[in-house]
């Protein structure tokens, strides 16, 4: 049986993919008990899923793979400027500035030195399109550090959105002690390239309806104040091969498609 994952990043059910179960990325079924309804009505105002919200270290962990803090539930948001189609990808209305940049990397001390090679696939997957953006690895003091996540995680990974002054956001919590000391090389390659999508801006390409992704009922999130833009020449129906989809398969290598191809060119 291949279960899915929610990502966000990350993991989770498509049946258009053959998926038989689902799962939440952050393991099994994400807990919500802790999680006041004041907290969760202001996340759903949001435009995130107020479902399966889990209280973490600094904040709340919402879809999946995404971290907010309670600053960024508090803070005034301004949904003008959004355009919310059908099934488009996705972009936050903070982008990474100051274009063209080189990006910094580092692997935490704590995490196997294996997850480096990983690292590496996912980097070379973005500097190999030529973007106005790109990556290198370096020890430390990195602008994003890959870090273990706590061991109480029930997430495969997380990551937040770039900040208004442009820059990217500045970790990604990587369960290891789910995914063990030598997980597939693909499949991790692609779980890191996507929380390092959320990073620098995207949201998942199945916002307005995970259903083909995760599998279960419509959910439509509706319009968000954090940035739900659609990215122009990305598909209208459903793109169920998506780097930034919210679910994938255990074991999955999902390199860029010809539409994550055209929205990352798009934006940068």
């Amino acid at each position: 049986m291949i279960t899915k994952r929610l990502l966000f990043f990350s993991a989770v059910v498509a049946t258009t993919l053959g998926f038989t179960s689902c799962q939440s990325e952050e393991e099994d079924i994400l807990r919500n008990d802790a999680v006041s309804e004041q907290t969760l009505s202001q996340i759903s105002n949001m435009g995130f899923s107020s479902l399966g919200v889990e209280r973490i270290e600094g904040g709340y962990l919402v879809e999946g793979d995404i971290f907010l803090t309670d600053n960024d539930l508090t803070a005034a948001h301004d949904a003008k400027s959004l355009r919310v189609g059908e099934e488009e990808q996705y972009h936050t209305i903070n982008l990474v500035k100051g274009l063209p940049r080189v990006i910094t990397v580092a692997l935490d001390y704590q995490l196997p030195r294996t997850y480096g090679d990983a690292l590496d696939v996912a980097l070379e997957r973005y500097n190999a399109e030529g973007l106005q953006i790109t990556f290198k690895r370096i020890a430390s003091n990195a602008d994003i550090t890959l870090r273990k996540a706590p061991g109480s995680a029930g997430y495969l990974a997380s990551a937040g959105f770039p900040t208004a002054a442009g820059a990217p956001h500045n970790q990604v919590l990587v369960n290891s002690r789910y995914m063990g000391v030598r997980p597939d090389q693909a499949y991790l390659a692609t779980i890191l390239a996507h929380e390092i999508g959320h990073c620098i801006g995207f949201r998942h390409t199945d916002y307005m309806n995970r259903q083909y992704s995760c599998g279960g009922e419509f959910f439509n999130e509706g319009q968000s104040t954090v940035g739900a833009i659609n990215i122009p020449g990305t598909p209208v129906e459903a793109d169920p091969n998506s780097w930034m989809l919210s679910c994938i398969g255990t074991g999955y290598d999902r390199p860029f498609n010809s539409n994550d191809k055209t929205a990352l060119d798009y934006l940068y």
